[in-house]
């Protein structure tokens, strides 16, 4: 006859339960606002190369014959979004951990990260799935 330990769902015969900490992790907040969404939706457009600084050269012709838009966001907390969204868009859960920091940084949380993946893989998927047909 086999036994489960009530006490502690990560109970496993002669090992020891999961701490506390680590069982119960609070994530804090997983909805974005409809700016932030607006963002994440707008930055599936952007090129990898848009999160490039341009050099010298590029602003000095950028300025003379008005090319090169620059797609930076003048709020640093809009702008860490919009980056991490952009890899996301490109290269799926593949992301550079110093954008995934500066993520972080700007304030946002652990839940609203995945979010943000769970939601831009599953448009991916789709955009596949359908252009498969």
């Amino acid at each position: 006859m086999a036994y489960l330990d009530r006490a502690s769902t990560f109970a496993v015969s002669g090992g020891h339960p999961v701490p506390t900490s680590w069982a119960i992790h609070d994530e804090g907040r997983t909805d974005f606002t409809g700016l932030e969404w607006s963002v994440i939706a707008l930055a599936r457009r952007d090129r990898l190369s848009s999160l490039d600084t341009p050099g010298p050269l590029a602003r000095a012709l950028g300025g003379l014959f008005g090319l090169g838009r620059s797609s930076t966001l003048a709020d640093p907390r809009l702008e860490a979004l919009r980056r991490l969204a952009v890899h996301a868009w490109h290269r799926g859960y593949k992301l550079p951990v110093s954008e995934v920091r500066r993520f972080l940084s700007a304030g946002f949380s652990t839940g609203q990260y995945e979010t943000l993946l769970g939601s831009i893989a599953t448009k991916r998927v789709a955009r596949r799935g359908s252009s498969n047909l």
